[in-house]
């Protein structure tokens, strides 16, 4: 487990500046190792202290949550707190916020039990595809006695053949097929028939999630109770040999994997070490009224007070407890104060950071310094199509400087208004790549910048905000 300064030394690869909250919830996330190390009766007395972040729009709070759940594998979900809100309030209801931690926990756990098994899913895709691929060259697959004699139980008086009688193969019958089949694995092994067209029977996804059958009124537990008498539906679909060794391994995989032992260890790390963050909680703060949309608001935190305080939710995988759950919360708090959500809100959060608002040099290091930094983004993008660009070290200040001018003088979007600036720069260069040349290298000087940014006005670069 790293400690709260290796922690930080990892969200610093990704995240400029706020130092104060990357420091706050390093400790949360440490803490949440140390209480796994104490004895059994003292862990169920420490609970997670779960966090407010303070800050205006896209300065780095929804990055910080999303890192911070990377660096320990944790599941993470984020929501809005104003979706609860919407329509009357009569949408989505706040228990769904640990239905969608559960299911991101079960892709978690699922995806790593698949790695274990992924050499011996291969292997039985390998084999099924070259099955499939000695069919299609004429060869027929032979039957054995005993799986005559279970086809003669399974369907008693009718043949799977229409009545016709089905001998069992002969030695050298069998003898063929083999040869034909190690002769396909060995092609198959040195990437060949990549590109070769199959038939391959796919397991058909259930539509619908388990929300919309709550909303329909259907029992959760209904839909996996008869998925587990009746058969599951398949589609013949034609594919390339590389697509179906992808599909195959997938369906094998899942043949390998006890799924009752992974939802096990899904739903214990979920309440374990998931984390839930909750952006917009401003939005729902309540501020002076007590009429109207104040009270809708309101109630939104008193339902997510219970979750937050320690509860037991219902999913389709079985009660789910969320008092160990990591609570992040943000908001830009420009309009209300934290003050203003309920006492009893304010007290499930007991550690409340601010971040600050980003500076000239901030945003020049955002375009650079990330291990994700949008210039490496847009650079590697335009290199796809041949075209390798440099930005001079006067035009990244540029950059920043239209970045920081437009916040200040419209409405402040934090980085975010970066990516819209740079796209708004590249436009000419993104519409007339084509990647039918050799690499070109085009420099983006101080004068290029000014040519297509400084002169637009503020208003023009407000129009691309999402």
């Amino acid at each position: 487990m790293l400690t709260p300064k290796q922690i930080v030394d990892q969200l610093d690869k990704y995240i400029i500046g706020q130092n104060e909250a990357k420091r706050t919830v390093a400790i949360a996330l440490r803490n949440r190792y140390r209480r796994s190390r104490l004895p059994e009766e003292l862990k169920e007395e420490v609970i997670p202290k779960n966090i407010i972040m303070a800050g205006p729009t896209g300065v780095g709070k929804t990055e910080i949550a999303r890192r911070l759940a990377k660096l320990v594998d944790a599941p993470f979900v984020k929501v809005e707190a104003t979706k609860f809100t919407e329509v009357g309030y009569v949408g989505r209801d706040v228990d769904s916020m640990v239905r969608d931690l559960v299911e991101a926990s079960i892709r978690l756990v699922k995806s790593k039990w698949q790695q274990k098994v992924r050499v011996a899913a291969t292997a039985a895709a390998e084999q099924r595809i070259a099955d499939i691929l000695a069919g299609q060259h004429g060869a027929k697959k032979p039957v054995d006695g005993d799986q005559l004699t279970a086809l003669q139980k399974l369907f008693g008086a009718f043949s799977p053949n229409q009545g016709q009688e089905i001998a069992p193969a002969s030695e050298e019958e069998k003898e063929k097929w083999r040869t034909k089949r190690e002769r396909l694995m060995h092609e198959l092994s040195e990437g060949r028939h990549e590109d070769d067209i199959i038939e391959i029977d796919v397991t058909e996804s259930p539509t619908g999630g388990s929300d919309q059958m709550l909303a329909m009124g259907i029992d959760m537990n209904l839909n996996e109770m008869f998925g587990g008498f009746l058969p599951k539906k398949t589609k013949k679909r034609k594919v390339t040999v590389k697509e179906a060794r992808r599909i195959l391994e997938n369906e094998e995989a899942d043949k390998l994997i006890d799924m009752d032992e992974v939802i096990r260890e899904a739903v214990e790390k979920a309440e374990q070490d998931g984390i839930i963050f909750i952006d917009e909680i401003d939005k729902i703060a309540a501020n002076g009224g007590g009429h109207g949309p104040d009270v809708s608001r309101e109630g939104v935190q008193r339902d997510i007070l219970p979750i937050v305080e320690g509860s037991v939710v219902n999913t389709k995988y079985g009660p789910v407890k969320t008092n160990y759950m990591l609570f992040i919360a943000a908001g830009a708090f420009s309009i209300s104060k934290i003050n203003d959500l309920i006492p009893e809100l304010q007290g499930r959060f007991p550690i409340t950071v601010k971040l600050n608002a980003l500076t000239l040099e901030d945003y020049k290091r955002i375009l650079t310094a990330p291990e994700n930094a949008i210039i490496k983004q847009y650079t590697a993008l335009l290199e796809t199509d041949s075209i390798h660009i440099e930005f001079t070290e006067q035009a990244l200040e540029k950059i920043a400087e239209a970045c920081f001018n437009a916040n200040e003088t419209t409405e402040n979007i934090g980085a975010r208004r970066l990516h819209t600036i740079v796209e708004t720069l590249l436009d000419d260069i993104s519409f007339n790549a084509t990647g039918t040349h050799p690499m070109i290298t085009v420099e983006i000087d101080e004068k290029y910048v000014r040519e297509h940014i400084e002169g637009s006005s503020a208003e023009n670069i407000n129009k691309y905000i999402i």
